[in-house]
């Protein structure tokens, strides 16, 4: 999927960066993507699915893309997971959105008018308290963005929505209430990728790694002995897709790649394993985008 003739680093680019991502307009993945760039500007395009989003990206239709890898309360994104482990595209560097909920409808419409709610699976899960509370159905779509602009278009008077904030302001839709999620600390982390090598900064880094060990016992511990001494921020287990009852364990680590303790770690795993892959070496986000 790499275009060989593209240059090791990040090309200089003048104007504003094109960056996919997997939604309609107003969506959180389209947070993401609008801050992909730091320092630059974004011009947007939304994709149906992560898989084109990664296409888009590696055919040069555009620059940047964006996929959501982990939910702070419901874990690893699995899809995106393994389209990672499928692409020869570079993380560049990581965008955290705060997602924060919104009940919105077509304007004039009630709170007590609404009778069923519209929105992705994961965003009705994340609100089944102001659901229940309110007596409201939940109806599963295909996105959150998606459910607000199809709203929109049927003008109906008795339904609702789950969706940004932003999905209300660019499909006309009033905000009956905000935060209407169950926990406030509701984040999601996303990937940056680019058909470049991200060029070296002084960023804090963190590094992400997926690996099988043979099968056999005590290897698997001696593997993550490989990484004694690193400071580990996520470590966990997915079964692989082409062996039965065999897993591959993700880690991140808190470093860069080119700092001469991980990189000698991750030395160690490669040499252990049966199979890995450094998924990318990338900024830390600091700060969570508010949504």
């Amino acid at each position: 999927m790499t275009d060989a003739a593209s240059p090791p680093s990040s090309p200089v680019t003048a104007g504003p960066v094109t960056v996919a991502y997997q939604g309609n307009p107003g969506a959180y993945g389209e947070i993401a993507a609008l801050n992909a760039a730091p320092g630059t500007s974004a011009l947007t395009q939304g994709y149906p699915t992560f898989h084109e989003v990664l296409e888009a990206v590696s055919s040069g239709e555009c620059e940047l893309g964006v996929v959501p890898v982990e939910n702070s309360l419901m874990g690893a994104i699995l899809q995106s997971v393994d389209l990672l482990l499928e692409t020869e595209l570079h993380v560049v560097r990581e965008v955290t959105v705060r997602v924060s909920h919104a009940m919105m409808a077509v304007p004039g419409v009630r709170l007590s008018d609404v009778k069923r709610v519209y929105s992705q699976q994961p965003a009705l899960d994340q609100c089944t308290s102001f659901l229940r509370r309110h007596h409201l159905t939940p109806v599963t779509a295909h996105d959150t963005a998606g459910s607000a602009k199809d709203l929109a278009a049927r003008g109906s008077l008795d339904e609702g929505v789950i969706a940004s904030a932003r999905a209300a302001e660019l499909y006309g839709l009033e905000i009956l209430e905000r935060g209407v999620e169950d926990e406030p600390f509701n984040f999601t982390r996303f990937m940056v990728l680019s058909r470049h090598e991200p060029l070296p900064s002084r960023e804090t880094h963190k590094t992400s790694v997926v690996f099988a060990v043979r099968h056999t016992p005590g290897f698997l511990l001696e593997t993550l002995a490989q990484l004694r001494g690193l400071n580990l921020s996520k470590i966990e287990s997915r079964p692989r897709k082409d062996r039965a009852w065999s897993y591959l364990i993700y880690i991140d680590i808190e470093g860069s790649a080119h700092d001469p303790q991980v990189a000698l770690a991750l030395a160690g795993v490669l040499r252990k394993a049966s199979f890995a892959k450094i998924i990318g070496s990338y900024p830390v986000a600091l700060e969570a985008i508010e949504s």
